[in-house]
This record gives C-alpha cells, sequence and structure tokens, in this order.
C-alpha cells in the first residue's frame, strides 16, 4: 500500500534550504522511532534528505528576509542574511523552505522506507549508497508497473481458516487476518490480487516469500501489525486497513486503502466509521482518512461535518489547519485559532464570529471598496449586513476605550 511518486530529474538540482538542520532532524527521529535497519536510516539522511532539498515540491521560495522570518517562525541565521542580500542573488542556488509534516513528504519517505527495507538480504542491499532518491523511485515505479503486469496472472482463492470476523456491520463483515495462521501470507497474496496492491505481493509467488510481501508479513506474524479487510457478503474485499500496534499496546491507525490505493469509495464511509471505532484506536489520523474527510476526536472516529464539539473542533484545526473549511459550524475559538495562524483561509470561508471579523478586517479591506457613511461598515470599509446597530455600537465603543 503506497502512493505513487512524481519523478522530476535524474539527481539532485542545486538548492538551499531554509529549515536544512529541520528536515534532517525530523528524517533521524522518524527512522530511530520506526526501527529502520542501519543502512536504512543512512540512506535516508543522505539521499532522501537531499532530494527534499534539492527536489522535492511542494517547496516555497525564499526572495526576502521578511519571508525566512515568516516561515521560520523567528530570525534566520547569518548565512541566510548574507544570501539574499548578495548583490549576485538571482546567480545563486535558490532558497526554498520545505514544510517537513505535510502528508506528501512522510508519504513519499513511508515508500522509500518499504522499497529498501525489501532490499534486504538482495544483491542490491550493498549498493544503497550508489542510488540515489531518484533512481530509487525509478526502481519502485519500474517494479511496480511488472507488479501490475504479474497480478493478472494466476489466482488464490481467499482461506476462511486466516480470517478471524471481527466487526459485522449492515452489508459487510471487517475480517482480520490472524497472525498466528499458516494460511496468512495466502489470505494476503488474495487481498492484493483483488485490491491490487502489494500488501500481499511476494518475490517469490510460489514459496510466497520475498518483496513487499515480506516486509508485511513479518510484520502481522510478529504481531507489530494487524491487517483487516472489510469484506462484503460474498467475501470480497473493498477496504484494507492497517494498524500499527505500538510497544505499550495502543493500536494506531497506518494506512485506510481502497482498490488500486485509491480512497476508499464514500458508500463505504459509514460502516468503515463503525469499524474504526470497534477497534479502540489512539487518537492519530493517517492521511488517508484527512484525504476522505473522516478524523479521530475524543468521541471516536466521525466525518469532519459532524465534529460540532468546541473543544473537538479546537483540537482538530490545532493538528490539521486545512480541515476549518469542512467544519459545518465552527466555533468562535476555532475562528481565532485560524485569525492567529492562517488569517488568509478566512478569503475561502469567512468567519461566522463578529469579534472575528472585526480582528482580520484588514485581510478585506483590499477587496472592497470604502463606504464611509455606511454605519455598518464602522469607518473600517468591511461590510457586516447582518451586524445589528447596538453590535457595531459595542464595537466602536471598544475602539474609543483602547485609544
Amino acid at each position: 500500500m503506497e502512493v505513487t511518486p512524481e519523478l522530476r530529474t535524474s539527481g539532485y538540482a542545486p538548492r538551499n534550504a531554509l529549515n536544512a538542520d529541520q528536515l534532517k532532524r525530523g528524517i533521524a527521529e522518524r527512522s530511530k522511532a520506526r526501527g529502520d535497519a542501519p543502512e536504512v536510516g543512512k540512506w535516508l539522511l543522505n539521499h532522501f534528505y537531499r532530494h527534499l532539498v534539492g527536489n522535492f515540491e511542494p517547496a516555497r521560495r525564499i526572495l526576502s528576509m521578511g519571508q525566512a522570518i515568516e516561515a521560520l517562525g523567528a530570525e534566520p541565521p547569518s548565512w541566510v542574511v548574507g544570501h539574499l542580500s548578495d548583490a549576485k542573488k538571482d546567480s545563486l542556488a535558490p532558497l526554498v523552505w520545505v514544510d517537513p509534516q505535510q502528508a506528501p513528504l512522510l508519504a513519499l519517505e513511508a515508500l522509500l522506507v518499504e522499497f529498501l527495507t525489501s532490499r534486504q538480504g538482495t544483491a542490491l542491499a550493498g549498493k544503497l549508497e550508489r542510488i540515489n532518491c531518484p533512481q530509487a523511485l525509478m526502481l519502485w515505479q519500474k517494479e511496480h508497473a511488472q507488479m501490475a503486469a504479474r497480478v493478472e496472472q494466476g489466482w488464490r482463492q481467499s482461506q476462511p481458516e486466516a480470517l478471524l470476523a471481527r466487526v459485522n456491520t449492515a452489508e459487510h463483515v471487517l475480517q482480520e487476518l490472524r497472525p498466528e495462521s499458516s494460511l496468512l501470507r495466502a489470505e494476503m497474496a488474495f487481498e492484493s490480487y483483488v485490491m491490487r496492491h502489494c500488501l500481499g505481493q511476494f518475490a517469490d509467488r510460489r514459496a510466497l516469500t520475498g518483496g513487499y510481501g515480506e516486509r508485511y508479513a513479518e510484520a502481522v506474524e510478529q504481531q507489530r501489525m494487524r491487517v483487516f479487510s472489510l469484506r462484503d457478503s460474498q467475501g470480497q474485499p473493498h477496504i484494507t486497513i492497517s494498524l500499527i500496534v505500538q510497544a505499550d499496546g495502543t493500536l494506531t491507525v497506518e494506512q485506510v486503502k481502497g482498490k488500486q490505493n485509491r480512497p476508499p469509495v464514500e458508500r463505504y464511509y459509514q460502516d468503515l466509521l463503525q469499524c474504526l471505532n470497534a477497534l479502540d484506536t489512539d487518537q492519530q489520523t493517517p492521511a488517508d482518512c484527512i484525504a476522505i474527510g473522516i478524523v479521530r476526536t475524543e468521541a471516536g472516529w466521525l466525518r469532519i461535518e459532524e465534529v460540532n464539539d468546541p473543544t473537538a473542533q479546537t483540537r482538530l484545526v490545532a493538528r490539521y489547519p486545512q480541515l476549518y473549511e469542512r467544519l459545518d459550524a465552527p466555533s468562535a475559538m476555532v475562528e481565532w485559532l485560524v485569525a492567529g495562524r492562517q488569517p488568509q483561509q478566512f478569503l475561502q470561508a469567512a468567519p461566522k464570529a463578529v469579534s472575528v471579523k472585526y480582528a482580520i478586517r484588514h485581510i478585506f479591506s483590499k477587496y472592497i471598496e470604502r463606504q464611509p457613511k455606511d454605519p455598518l461598515y464602522l469607518t473600517e470599509g468591511v461590510p457586516w449586513p447582518e451586524m445589528t446597530s447596538p453590535m457595531a455600537e459595542e464595537i466602536l465603543a471598544w475602539q474609543a476605550r483602547a485609544r
């Protein structure tokens, strides 16, 4: 289960990263937390880091000190000052800032870890340092093209003995692939055949060993991962769910995939929510779920539009600011949070709280013709048709006191 990478170059473009230390630190911390093999961690800190600096998009171009301060949230180091003040800066390597926590970056890293781990024990394992990131991505793409062709060859029947029904919904059953079953790998191969992803894609399709399937099979067999399949009454899979088993036994949803690694079909969302809520997972929400509008809250798994509790909304938007626009009725606290962190979002969805509207009036003022004779504009050029005169007078009185 993975994302499809974009290949942009055969090497690393000449760019400077404003937050290079932050990018490298994040790679090292995540590698340590995953328990990557030393050679995998070393490759990530070399080639993946260089790929992020030189090739990764989207990257924000930094052209001024103001932009550098805004991106870092602090004064930049001295070399940045020298770079931006250089009279020949147009001929220098571009200066960029890459968001270290964006979902595409983390998904690409997970894809590469999967690829590198699957190389262990092969002839390629000792040559990793000579393979740059674009070359690794090209190899991944080539393998998956071959995988797509091979998947049309042969068929494996589902093995009921390898399954354990965990949740029954109106139309589906959530089946867990049993880690102790001798037929686990055969069932993983069946899941991959139907779903067209690499969960059970083994290098040796007869022995069911090696390749991408080996990585997932070992994780399930060692009970570091749990894999579930949402199946209909005919036993056909429609959604594959993988959960990471943390050291303390808690469960973190890792991936939720429909066929061909696409988002699940919307008509299955309600049953998916029922299943996720039955699994007693932790508070983490993977990018797969955010993409289809499903999030984990204190109250359980919900559609984003159903998150109405002000505290839950605040926690949600604090962690995932981009979800603000999908809330049906955001609280004033959420709107103040957005106003403080990303006020430009209000250009797409204006705040409802009058106090927030007033606080961010400068965002709208350049788009609206000033009408000083209209009392509802508060002489600020911001129209509020729903504002009553008493409300306007209260804010004007507050302004007067503040002066």
